[in-house]
């Protein structure tokens, strides 16, 4: 397989880069560094199979030319952070859905039909079914995050129908372990550091989440591309269990050996568009004989010893 890596730079599209090198494969890297890090792509690029181009997913035209010659699309790039939606909303509009329908629109004109998505579990709003299976009804999008990846699928699933592509779209509840840059336990490090004292948490911390380790991510996304069955294909990505906001905040203070004391904002979410129980069904990827190796605790656990032996990423990422 020559794979093409969009958010080659990123946490997960770097993490995946090194897998699909060390299991034989030739990629293709696009990221346009506005978020991914430079040193995530080390150890890729000292690989003479790997080659990696500095683009935007925006700009059509010049992703066409990178992608030429591949033979499967893993589409990564996107605006990550679903708790600024409203200070933008062009802005998932622009780099999450408008980019996946570039990149599908290349792969056509380049005869490219395999493509994989990193969607996410936020698309099922505040879920009635819990927990949530992939066939669960939609409620109403709260979040633009959410929204824009829901699109996305659409445009993906109108391509498999359209021009006989294969799809594989991953809706994965929150991904943790090395290299990860944003989210709560960024957050909490990097203020721990700063100040151990006392530790401000959104909402009331009693939100219920699931979490993934971002090797067993990585497994089951290719467990379900080498094992699932062709045409349009829809997997939840998450573990058996959740745990609440203040379960976490236990354990990296105790990793960090601090007790700060514990402000909270009030209220049941942290953010509009903030899910106060995530919990995804995720029976189908585990019949084709991937489950967890991690539970939530050790992939926070291993989360933060990584941000505190490379502090850089705290600083890059300020």
């Amino acid at each position: 397989m020559k794979a093409f890596v969009t958010g080659a730079a990123g946490f997960i599209g770097s993490s995946l880069v090194d897998r699909l090198l060390a299991d034989g494969h030739d990629v293709v890297g696009y990221d346009n560094f506005s978020t991914g890090l430079q040193k995530f792509l080390a150890t890729a690029r000292r690989n003479k199979r790997f080659k990696m181009i500095k683009g935007d997913v925006l700009n059509a035209t010049a992703m066409g030319e990178a992608m030429e010659g591949c033979d499967f699309v893993f589409h990564f790039a996107a605006n990550a952070d679903v708790r600024f939606g409203t200070d933008d909303p062009r802005r998932d509009l622009d780099q999450n859905t408008v980019a996946t329908f570039n990149v599908l629109d290349s792969m056509r004109a380049l005869a490219i039909r395999r493509i994989a998505f990193s969607s996410t579990g936020s698309i099922y709003g505040e879920a009635a079914v819990i927990p949530t299976p992939e066939e669960a009804p939609f409620p109403r999008q709260t979040s633009f995050y959410g929204a824009s990846k829901l699109g996305a699928e659409g445009f993906i699933a109108a391509y498999c129908e359209g021009f006989g592509f294969d799809g594989y779209v991953f809706r994965f509840v929150s991904i943790l372990g090395e290299r990860y840059t944003h989210g709560h336990i960024f957050d909490f490090v990097k203020r721990l550091r700063e100040d151990s004292s006392t530790l401000t948490v959104l909402g009331n911390g009693k939100q219920r989440k699931s979490y993934l380790y971002i090797g067993d991510c990585i497994d089951a996304m290719l467990t379900a591309i080498n094992s699932g069955p062709k045409g349009f294909n829809v997997y939840n990505l998450g573990t058996d269990e959740y745990c609440e906001v203040t379960d976490s905040v236990g354990w990296i203070t105790e990793r960090l050996g601090v007790k700060p004391k514990l402000e909270f904002t009030g209220g049941d979410r942290g953010w509009i568009g903030d899910n106060p129980f995530i919990f995804l069904d995720c029976s189908k990827v585990r019949k084709l004989g991937w489950k967890p190796k991690l539970t939530i605790r050790d992939g926070v656990l291993r989360t933060v010893d990584y941000l505190t032996s490379n502090s850089w990423v705290l600083e890059a990422r300020s």
